[in-house]
């Protein structure tokens, strides 16, 4: 045939066929189907597909770790479905008369058996959410009567031991804590029945830690009064706290809970034939201390756990239009809709379809029907009637405001929100209005300052995804407000942050007249630009720094460059020492060299990139002074004179200021410690319309966040590039040792070969030493820059203001606080967010940095230091 015959086009169908046997998509097992269909349970209607998935899976040759592998990604990953899924289970567990069934041991008691193997590697692994969920299972099997009621609260008594474990940390003892909170929620009118002791164990002993931890609570509670240490429950609610007064709210009313248990209309199992399962025992595992990296000489960091602070959820809402996480079935809905956020971040469509479809997987009556939806089939079980989206909203802000920094990053929960607004525009919308409102309104009572900060990202995102359509005129009263008020710096944040999602000339046309007013201090009077000192003629130096700039723009040699810098630095003087004008000749050259390179930098990121990596060896040479091109090198006025040169350039951008210093910090021109010093020098000297000095805003803070970022995220890189060289060089002697073996197993005598030391090795280890010097220099300069604003030393111009706000009397009356007690307010605020934000470095160097930035304090009565001291012990675990 042809297709044998060279040349004839035989070999090339022959290779199409073949790649079209590759593009092919895998065939699906029938196991595989089996597998999908279990997961899949419910999308149309869960009760009636519980029995149709029953009888699909009888229909096949049992494949016990198939079955096991689909209910452990059914539980773990989709949680709202486990009182199904433990339904499907129980339906397992009956023995049709033609079902042949080896030693008689039912097929839901196998996968039972393997499922718990599973489970017995998520505890081993520290896998808690899937541990969790787990637990979750576990209690509607007891209440199926599928376990045994003894052994599941063996199971819960095994977490509540993990909270008696000396220095436990937080993050770990609050996820043992809500394993047995939420187990006992589900199964404990079986557990009472059978072991009514274990229930008075379980809450006491969750009582107990909570008892512990409310020093740690007044560190990250939503609002900010600095008048008092108490705890303010009314605007938000702390995960363990809802789920013990939810846990005592139950046994209140003997464990009737808010619970689908689809199962309990199957009839009960034939005691003679069936004895419910007993788990076995379990170790919860020890955490493990990473020591990997740590040195002899100098204090180690740590990975940052963001779990290791009590978790608050901020209320918006009465209880009436969104679930009390307080009582058992706003617990219970808050559980579920949290678990869903947090699963289905790799996928905010998904996630947003699956939380608007939630009410189908509650009991009937739990939420309001939506409008235009069908009459609901069944009748009511409860009549909450809470409604969906706005409990949907409260649900996602909640999470994405936990300080000090939220499970997952911010854009993602802004996101989500969207998503949500796309699906159900009508109730949708309005429910982000609402939302907006009161937390708005929340900003006059003392919102956390972080919290203000993201609230005011979320709401320009937000705004530049549907038109930037806002009613603006509702808060035109608050213009007659201080200038500083935290309402009015939302104003002013939003709208700065509108204008970079979109243009300044379409801003301004969404907003009323009188917000664009200059009185207003709403938005600046023209778009943001460029504010290069030298461009008017009428300025001085405008020639030198003309001559800079065309250099800069014909793409001179920095060698160039610099010998023009010097020839006008011998220009100016001799200019200076004849007209006895005394001038700093050295910075007015670096200020014309840095503002001329921003300028031709300034129409792009691409070309400020550009135009910054081309004069490198020009910037370090600035830096220091004019002596070295070398990185790492530099002096600190020169340093100073450079940051100064961009924060002038970029007046009217604070973007673009944090850009570049970030920029200059990874080419090591200049140092985080140097940004931080910077920052507060900047607040320390600087004063206008909107501050004053001794004070930190929010562009000072973005600064200092991103220059300790910077510096603990070299340290945590160097750390883990040691430990993988490390573990190599282990390997590397490991196998040379084996090679020096002889026959009989006996060591040869040592040559050179063996006891070399890794080059690679001691380079990494020195630079991780240089790295962590600098990491606690920066926090050491962070710290003292605090201390400085905030308790100043008695030489230092400090008005009455900022004793005035640490009084009762002068908080209920803050709305007529003026402009130097907000920014003294709002400073106490960054404060505090960057101790417990920091807290695992600081903890390391705790004792050196306190003994420096204290050291003046010591034994002083003013209410400042007082305070300074206290938040700085809570943040570092001594109180």
């Amino acid at each position: 045939m042809s297709y044998d015959r060279p040349n004839r086009g035989g070999y090339r169908r022959r290779y199409r066929d073949d790649y079209d046997d590759q593009r092919r998509e895998p065939i699906e097992t029938p196991q595989d189907k089996l597998k999908s269909a279990i997961i899949k349970l419910g999308e149309v209607d869960p009760i009636q597909e519980i029995s149709r998935v029953q009888a699909h899976i009888r229909t096949l040759p049992p494949v016990i770790s198939n079955l096991s592998e689909a209910f452990h990604l059914s539980v773990t990953e989709q949680p709202f479905k486990i009182p199904y899924y433990a339904a499907l289970l129980r339906l397992l567990h009956d023995n049709p008369a033609d079902e042949g069934m080896e030693d008689g041991v039912s097929l839901g008691k196998q996968i039972l058996d393997e499922f718990w193997k599973g489970f017995q590697a998520y505890v081993d692994k520290l896998a808690w959410r899937e541990t969790r969920f787990c637990v979750h299972f576990f209690a509607h099997l007891t209440s199926a009567g599928l376990i045994s009621a003894e052994s599941f609260a063996a199971l819960l008594q095994s977490f509540t031991a993990v909270l008696d474990e000396f220095g436990v940390s937080h993050g770990r003892a609050k996820r043992a804590a809500l394993c047995a909170a939420e187990g006992l929620m589900i199964a404990g009118a079986i557990i009472s029945a059978q072991s009514p002791t274990s229930i008075s164990d379980i809450i006491s002993a969750i009582q107990t830690y909570i008892d512990t931890t409310s020093n740690a609570k007044w560190l990250v509670q939503p609002t900010l009064k600095l008048h008092t240490t108490t705890i303010d429950a009314d605007s938000a609610d702390e995960v363990l706290d809802s789920a013990l007064a939810a846990l005592k709210a139950l046994e209140a009313i003997e464990f009737d809970g808010p619970y689908p248990r689809p199962y309990a209309d199957y009839p009960e199992l034939d005691p003679s034939t069936f004895t419910p399962f007993d788990l076995p025992s379990v170790l919860v595992t020890p955490e493990v201390i990473e020591l990997d990296g740590a040195t002899e000489t100098e204090e180690s960091t740590v990975q940052v756990r963001k779990e290791e602070w009590p978790e608050y959820y901020i209320r918006l809402f009465p209880d009436d239009v969104t679930p009390d996480p307080n009582t058992p079935a706003g617990y219970a809905v808050r559980t579920d809709l949290c678990a869903i956020v947090d699963i289905f971040e790799v996928n905010r469509k998904e996630c947003a379809r699956l939380l608007l479809e939630y009410p189908k997987w509650t009991l009937p009556g739990t939420f309001k029907p939506r409008p235009g939806a069908p009459l609901p089939e069944s009748e009511p079980v409860v009549t909450n009637e809470w409604q969906l989206e706005s409990t949907v909203l409260e649900i996602i802000l909640g999470s994405s405001f936990i300080l000090p920094d939220s499970t997952h990053k911010h854009v993602y929960y802004i996101g989500l929100i969207t998503e949500v607004c796309k699906l159900a525009p009508t109730t949708g919308g309005p429910a982000v209005g609402k939302s907006i409102r009161r937390l708005f309104n929340t900003l006059a009572d003392g919102l956390d300052v972080e919290i203000a900060r993201r609230f005011s990202e979320w709401f320009a995102t937000h705004m530049s995804n549907f038109n930037f359509i806002w009613v603006w005129r509702e808060w035109i009263p608050d213009l007659d407000l201080s200038i500083q008020h935290p309402k009015r710096n939302f104003i002013r944040r939003a709208l700065e942050l509108e204008i970079r999602l979109s243009y300044y000339d379409r801003i301004v046309k969404t907003i009323p007249e009188e917000m664009c007013a200059e009185s207003a201090y709403c938005l600046p009077s023209e778009a943001p630009a460029p504010n290069f000192e030298f461009d008017d003629p009428a300025s001085p130096h405008h020639d030198a720094a003309q001559s800079i700039l065309n250099l800069f723009r014909g793409r001179a040699k920095a060698e160039d460059v610099i010998a023009q810098l010097d020839s006008l630095k011998n220009t100016l003087e001799s200019e200076s020492s004849e007209n006895g004008h005394v001038i700093n000749v050295d910075s007015v050259m670096r200020s014309i060299a840095i503002q001329s390179l921003l300028h031709v930098g300034s129409r792009s990121f691409s070309h400020l990139l550009n135009a910054i990596e081309r004069y490198l060896s020009l910037i370090r040479f600035v830096a220091s002074g004019g002596v070295s091109q070398s990185a790492g090198s530099g002096i600190p006025e020169a340093k100073t004179d450079i940051l100064n040169a961009i924060a002038v350039f970029w007046k009217d951008n604070s973007l673009m200021v944090n850009v570049v210093f970030d920029k200059l910090m990874q080419y090591q021109i200049v140092d985080p410690v140097d940004v931080v010093a910077w920052a507060f020098a900047y607040a320390a000297g600087f004063q206008s319309d909107l501050r004053t000095p001794l004070t930190v805003t929010t562009f000072e803070w973005s600064v200092i966040k991103g220059a300790m970022d910077k510096a603990n995220g070299r340290v945590m890189t160097a750390m883990r590039r040691l430990a993988a060289l490390r573990k190599e060089d282990d390997e590397t002697r490991a196998r040379a040792k084996a090679g020096d073996m002889d026959v009989d197993g006996d060591l040869k005598p040592e040559n050179e070969t063996t006891t070399i030391e890794n080059p690679a090795l001691a380079s990494a280890f020195k630079a991780f030493s240089s790295l962590t010097k600098e990491q606690k220099s920066t926090l050491s300069q962070a710290l003292e820059g605090f201390v400085a604003c905030l308790a100043p030393s008695p030489s230092s111009t400090v008005g009455p203001e900022a004793q005035a706000v640490f009084t009762e009397k002068s908080w209920h009356n803050r709305t007529n606080w003026g402009r130097e007690e907000w920014c003294i307010w709002e400073t106490w605020g960054w404060y505090r967010h960057f101790c417990r934000a920091y807290s695992p470095y600081l903890r390391n160097y705790s004792t050196t940095l306190s003994t420096v930035a204290f050291a003046r304090l010591e034994g002083s009565t003013d209410p400042a230091a007082e305070l300074l001291q206290k938040i700085w012990n809570v943040a570092i675990g001594q109180e």
